[in-house]
């Protein structure tokens, strides 16, 4: 007789037990932003010890933890305030923080004050890059980026790095060598950062996406195989090669509205 109350008693305590709530969707994407921030402090760490080549493939790292981050985001339907807060924090970090200090570690350092102010820009111009999408992304969502995304400056200077630090040779001609060049590519990109000029942005992976963007999409898995194969110098190709088809496509815009009555070809995007 004892048993069957027993076991009522046990069933009863089952049906009492709370249930596990579901992991929020937004875990997966925020992991992937976490590792980019991870990531981006990693290299703070070790360039401040003297490895440039990790410190600058770190960067990278975290340029690819930033593709997975919304990629996932996109792919689970799980973008949020939150993410995006998150991720534009750590989009300071990675792609702001970590290459200027790099870059001033690399070569500002010899220009004293100067060399501080320059390193500084792609921190500054990226904070300005990310408040101002953060803002215009609530009011309208368009299919192209304004302004050179902040990732992108980060792996150019982490690419030239990597492209060039066993060339150093090339630059001796220069009157300050390397920084020479430097210099204008630091300029150049931070002002990029902050200019209205388009450059391509990945579309979402949905059937309507797939269909209107097939050569974007085709053109993204070439450069992706660029970098694969050749590494350092096809990220050097693949960022420049994109920055300058930005360039190309802002200067068509601009001549199409200053010198002709068609109207902007960026608005049918």
């Amino acid at each position: 007789m004892k048993y069957p109350i027993q076991k009522k008693k046990f069933r009863t305590r089952l049906r009492k037990r709370p249930k596990l709530k579901p992991i929020p969707r937004i875990v997966v994407p925020s992991f992937f932003t976490l590792m980019n921030l991870f990531c981006g402090f990693l290299s703070i760490l070790v360039t401040a010890e003297g490895n440039l080549v990790l410190g600058a493939w770190l960067i990278v790292i975290a340029w690819l933890f930033d593709g997975l981050d919304g990629f996932m985001a996109r792919l689970a339907n799980a973008t949020s305030e939150f993410g995006v807060e998150l991720d534009s924090i750590s989009d300071v970090v990675s792609f702001g923080a970590a290459p200027g200090f790099f870059i001033y570690t690399f070569a500002f350092h010899e220009l004293a004050i100067a060399g501080i102010l320059l390193s500084a820009l792609p921190l500054l111009c990226g904070a300005i890059r990310l408040a101002r999408y953060n803002v215009e992304s609530k009011i309208a969502e368009t299919f192209y980026f304004k302004g050179l995304p902040i990732p992108v400056q980060a792996v150019m200077i982490s690419a030239f790095y990597l492209t060039f630090m066993n060339r150093m040779h090339i630059f001796e001609g220069l009157n300050q060598g390397v920084i020479s060049v430097l210099i204008p590519i630091t300029i150049l990109l931070s002002f990029l950062m902050v200019s209205t000029i388009p450059f391509d942005k990945i579309p979402k992976f949905d059937r309507k996406s797939i269909r209107e963007h097939k050569n974007l999409l085709i053109l993204i898995f070439i450069y992706f195989l660029i970098i694969v194969l050749f590494q350092d110098i096809g990220l050097m190709f693949v960022f420049s090669f994109y920055i300058l088809k930005g360039l190309a496509l802002g200067l068509y815009s601009f001549w199409k509205q200053a010198f002709t009555d068609e109207p902007d070809p960026l608005e049918s995007i």
